[in-house]
């Protein structure tokens, strides 16, 4: 398991990263999850987040009735 340096940069912290974990984007999504802190690299385009709402269940009810209203 590589390991990296932790580091004060101003008033934040900063991780130097070992060069096997080189990023190619200019940003990081970073979360956590559970004890773990995860970066990773942002997307360049839509395709993640569309694949992400695509797996998404569906909420449409089959009990629901439309509405009835009164017209203009």
């Amino acid at each position: 398991m590589a390991t990296a340096k932790v580091f004060r940069s101003g008033n934040s912290q900063a991780v130097r990263l070992p060069k096997e974990f080189r990023l190619t984007s200019d940003g990081v999504e970073i979360f956590r999850r559970g004890d773990e802190i995860v970066l990773r690299e942002k997307p360049r385009t839509l395709e993640r987040p569309f694949d992400l709402l695509c797996e998404l269940p569906d909420f449409e009810r089959a009990d629901a009735l439309p509405q009835e209203r009164e017209g203009l």
